[in-house]
């Protein structure tokens, strides 16, 4: 970063901060230090325990996520930010994951790509930033970058980390999405909260796939999430029945948690449920093409895990599915017209399931 100049920051920075920023649809704002050394143990302990599984990215940036100015010259704060994505409309949750029939699709996704929106009005504070108080520099993120969100959100005062790993807000539940400013501009910490999660272990005992193996500490290789959208390869099949119809992400230790019981729903049209996806049936997912995958998740989080992940996950949930002649048929199609090798192991290993459901 060059030299800013910044000529006038006020005195109520917090409160002046959250009002800006509520004026472009954030729930909340802090500014964190630059101090991030003890989650940098944190994040090195868990690599060294390979529970970041074949997230190679999380290893080959080094301390860059750790050290915001190693990453961002000349660093000396970060603004963090979060905004509520629970769509008002939508199917139950709990019905979708009731009916093996559908597809879970993690509430996040159900709307717009949350990177291009979160970035555009990060953008676009930074920018009424500079307008009230002079030119700075800065540059934002939004899981985009080897950033480590999560601390900086607890030392902004956004929430406390949770023990699934997520960040929780007493007013807010655990629905929302983070996003980053990192500025040259020498601003105090606003501070963390007091964690407020107690004796209680709903989200540990909920998780499907144990991925939660202890309070605050989650192997990324047996969470559903990871196997479903980050991990390209083929899932451990000691894993796929326990997956039952999650078919992108997962959010049962989110759906068990008390502090959900106050999240905000978010106005954002950009979140409302596209293409009927909270509540898509999975054998009309299967029949898509590939220029229907890419056409109907066109601005979409989904559409960067691509066509065979998608079909390899939809084929382990119809493996999960009741035993059903036309889910039998769906399969065999759909193995016989497939050339990609992952794809047609799920495909046989989810056909193999339905045929000894039926005997």
């Amino acid at each position: 970063m060059s030299e800013s100049c910044a000529s006038y920051i006020p005195l109520n920075i917090n409160a002046k901060l959250n009002e800006w920023g509520k004026q472009l649809g954030f729930a909340a704002v802090g500014i964190s230090s630059v101090d991030l050394s003890q989650a940098e143990l944190r994040l090195l302990h868990w690599l060294a325990k390979n529970y970041h599984g074949t997230m190679d990215w999380m290893e080959r940036h080094g301390t860059k996520r750790s050290r915001p100015a190693d990453l961002v010259g000349g660093t000396l704060s970060i603004i963090s930010v979060r905004m509520n994505y629970l769509p008002p409309e939508g199917a139950d949750p709990m019905m979708v994951l009731n009916h093996p029939e559908l597809g879970y699709i993690s509430r996040y996704a159900l709307g717009r790509d949350y990177h291009k929106v979160l970035r555009q009005r990060l953008e676009q504070f930074a920018q009424h930033l500079q307008n009230e108080w002079g030119k700075f520099n800065y540059r934002v993120f939004t899981d985009s970058a080897p950033v480590l969100e999560k601390p900086i959100a607890v030392k902004a005062g956004l929430g406390w980390m949770g023990k699934h790993t997520n960040i929780l807000s007493r007013d807010a539940g655990s629905w929302f999405f983070l996003g980053e400013i990192y500025t040259d501009l020498p601003l105090a910490e606003t501070g963390a909260l007091s964690e407020h999660c107690g004796a209680c272990t709903a989200c540990i005992e909920v998780c499907p796939t144990k991925a939660i193996i202890a309070p605050y500490q989650l192997d990324a290789r047996l969470c559903i999430s990871y196997l479903t959208i980050e991990h390209k390869g083929s899932i451990p099949v000691a894993l796929r029945p326990l997956m039952g119809n999650r078919i992108y992400g997962c959010d049962d230790c989110q759906l068990i948690c008390p502090w959900n019981r106050f999240a905000q729903y978010s106005p954002e049209a950009d979140f409302a449920v596209r293409h009927a996806l909270d509540q898509a049936h999975l054998l009309a997912l299967l029949e898509w093409s590939e220029n229907e995958f890419l056409n109907r998740f066109q601005g979409s989080a989904i559409r960067r895990i691509g066509y065979i992940s998608w079909r390899r996950n939809i084929a382990v949930a119809l493996g999960n599915a009741p035993a059903s002649p036309s889910v039998v048929y769906a399969l065999q199609n759909a193995l016989a017209k497939t050339d990609n090798t992952l794809l047609a192991e799920h495909l046989a290993w989810a056909l193999q399931r339905q045929q000894a459901k039926r005997h």
